[in-house]
């Protein structure tokens, strides 16, 4: 016989219904997480020589969060169904540590944004300066032209010899397309974080209200 009863009821079947969506939304933050690292823009563009990490690690810990918020969802539907106070409590403590985990990260990702695209210019501009200079260098900008479709620095004394590497028609300036898609590709994992971090509150005052449930009625048992 459960040991809640009235309104804790409730609050039981929606713990449950939270931490579904919760397992739900860690698996869209996998998927999003693989999809950032996977996607054949970014991977081609950070495989090249002297390209930064600092934008893989961001995505490494989604990854991470990901994968360990199902594992979290899932102790919470157990804990909540079986109304157990360990499970309830290990559940909490959890999310408590990838809150605090996803903030640091967060945080982490806000004060390296200009980092991480002032490394990937740098990495194209010592590419132009390389082929400007000895005519051989040109993987690099050819993986950039290629992918962002974009085409020399936007100087262009130093883009004339440059530009026989563009796909005709690419006008863009690599270093004004590598800001775009970057910012846009971190925007994705702010909003993404900023999501989490609001149900992952909703889930920690649910448990800790579900939790006292149980211990009051223990108490009065």
């Amino acid at each position: 016989m459960g040991k809640v009863k009235g309104g804790m009821k409730c609050v039981k079947y929606l713990l449950f219904i939270f931490n579904f969506i919760f397992w739900v939304v860690g698996s869209m933050v996998l998927a999003v997480g693989l999809w950032l690292r996977f996607d054949s823009t970014t991977t081609s563009i950070f495989e090249v020589e002297s390209s930064p990490t600092t934008f893989f690690i961001g995505v490494y810990i989604l990854i991470g969060a990901g994968t360990l918020i199902m594992l979290v969802g899932f102790f919470g539907c157990c804990g909540a169904v079986r109304e157990s106070q360990c499970l309830l409590g290990l559940f909490f403590s959890s999310i408590l540590v990838i809150f605090a985990a996803e903030v640091a990260a967060g945080v982490f990702g806000f004060l390296n944004k200009d980092t991480i695209v002032n490394e990937i210019k740098h990495v194209y501009t010592s590419a132009v300066e390389d082929f400007n200079r000895d005519y051989s260098s040109n993987h690099t900008l050819t993986v950039f032209h290629e992918e962002l479709k974009c085409c020399g620095d936007g100087t262009l004394d130093r883009d004339t010899n440059v530009r026989r590497l563009c796909t005709k028609g690419d006008e863009k300036s690599c270093l004004v397309a590598i800001e775009e898609f970057f910012n846009g590709k971190l925007y994705i994992i702010g909003y993404v974080g900023i999501g989490i971090a609001g149900v992952m509150i909703i889930g920690m005052v649910f448990s800790m209200v579900l939790c006292c449930a149980i211990r009051n009625s223990r108490d009065v048992i």
